[in-house]
């Protein structure tokens, strides 16, 4: 086996085309003391809400989405965080920002950060945020990494460590193995899941510490979704042609290259056609797939039915919104 840092073991990316460096940042957060907890409140989520017998954990006035299979297990640490509460300003409105972006205070983000794994009761942990670019490198944690690492995917079976992933569109997946102890966080934008990124971590669960793919869970959380996530038919075309189920991920498969049998009725020459429209792709399907590919069963994939984009009063979405948003997290760790 590789020898690797004991900070942090990644894999580097294969060859793909990457985006540039993601304004998704992190950085360690180290654990901090806090005021005596408020008392929380769990409450069924509201019609519309999500879908797969959610749950939102209601604490110090965060609304948090958690999966009730995970919220089972004693020793297991998880959340899908929201836009309410929080100490940044947004648009006159106080929001939980979980991301370092050039509208908010570093302060405030680490204040937020602090106010989420309170409301956890995750304030011993440490949190691990990684420096997100859209990759499909993954890394195994047995301590906290002095400096943030790039990359997408981290793994451990170390107590005490809470990891995140930062989003505003892109599909956030939480893995635990109840029976080995192993959790993992997720990262997949449309790059990250093209390259097979939630596979790749799976993977990296099995070779190293024995995971058993039909033991998992999974936890898809909001996202943009199918109705509203539109890509060129170039981003179709590279998906259909790594992926033989791929045109159920889309509203209308076209890559671009279909014969127009109406053409000759707008009399324009040849180069002179319109652009084909856009595709709808739905990434958490394209996710959902991918998991069911690698082993898991059907009833141990949990789905948030929420849309990024069409759920802004609730959730933050960079397609919508633009750079000057915030950052939704999601967190998972195992009790010290």
């Amino acid at each position: 086996m590789i020898k690797t840092p004991p900070v942090a073991r990644g894999v580097s990316p294969a060859a793909f085309p990457l985006a540039t460096a993601s304004d998704y940042t992190g950085r360690v957060v180290a654990p901090t003391k806090t005021s005596p907890r408020k008392r929380t409140v769990r409450k069924p989520p509201r019609p519309g809400f999500s879908s797969g017998s959610w749950t939102e954990l209601a604490s110090h006035g965060l609304r948090i989405l958690q999966v009730p299979a995970f919220s089972k297990l004693p020793w297991l640490i998880h959340g899908f965080s929201t836009r309410h509460g929080g100490v940044s300003s947004l648009n006159g409105e106080k929001v939980l920002n979980l991301g370092f972006t050039g509208w908010d205070t570093r302060g405030n983000v680490l204040e937020n950060r602090r106010l989420l794994q309170s409301a956890l009761a995750s304030d011993s942990q440490t949190l691990i945020a990684l420096k997100q670019f859209h990759s499909d490198v993954v890394h195994l944690f047995d301590s906290a990494p002095a400096e943030p690492c790039r990359g997408d995917a981290s793994t451990t079976t170390r107590p005490g460590l809470l990891l995140g992933v930062q989003t505003a569109d892109c599909v956030p997946i939480l893995l635990v193995d109840p029976k080995k102890r192993v959790v993992a966080a997720i990262h997949a934008g449309w790059r990250g899941t093209l390259a097979r990124i939630a596979r790749k971590a799976i993977g990296r669960m099995q070779m190293e510490y024995g995971t058993k793919p039909a033991n998992l869970l999974a936890a898809l959380g909001p996202a943009i979704g199918g109705c509203c996530y539109e890509v060129g038919n170039e981003v179709a075309t590279a998906f259909i042609s790594q992926f033989p189920n791929a045109a159920a991920w889309f509203d209308e498969l076209r890559t671009g290259d279909e014969p127009n049998p109406l053409q000759w009725l707008n009399m324009m020459p040849p180069g002179h056609q319109p652009s084909p429209k856009n595709v709808l792709l739905d990434l958490r399907k394209a996710n959902r797939s991918q998991l069911l590919d690698a082993g898991l069963r059907p009833q141990n994939i949990f789905v948030s039915g929420l849309c990024t984009a069409c759920r802004r009063d609730l959730l933050f979405s960079y397609r919508k919104e633009g750079a000057a948003t915030g950052r939704l997290m999601s967190v998972i760790g195992l009790r010290p």
